[in-house]
């Protein structure tokens, strides 16, 4: 196989591992907001006590996602 071909692919890993990767973020995001939805169902007197806690579990999921790309950069140009 010629190595521009296998240099191509090897640089594109690192978009495709994130790709992947983003999946759990958006799993958590998913579990985070129907939490909430099924808590303010059962309690809906509760939703305005639970609501700053939703948006602070969606900060920290979206910033360990955040992280993933910026390890995903740092680490691209590693062999």
């Amino acid at each position: 196989m010629d190595a521009s071909v296998l240099a191509a692919v090897e640089g594109s890993t690192a978009a495709i591992g994130y790709g992947l990767a983003a999946i759990g973020p958006g799993i958590g995001v998913g579990l985070v907001f129907a939490a909430y939805i099924q808590s303010t169902a059962r309690q809906p007197e509760s939703s305005r006590i639970t609501l700053p806690y939703v948006w602070i579990g969606f900060a920290v999921i979206e910033a360990l996602a955040l992280l993933g790309v910026a390890f995903g950069f740092v680490w691209q140009g590693q062999a």
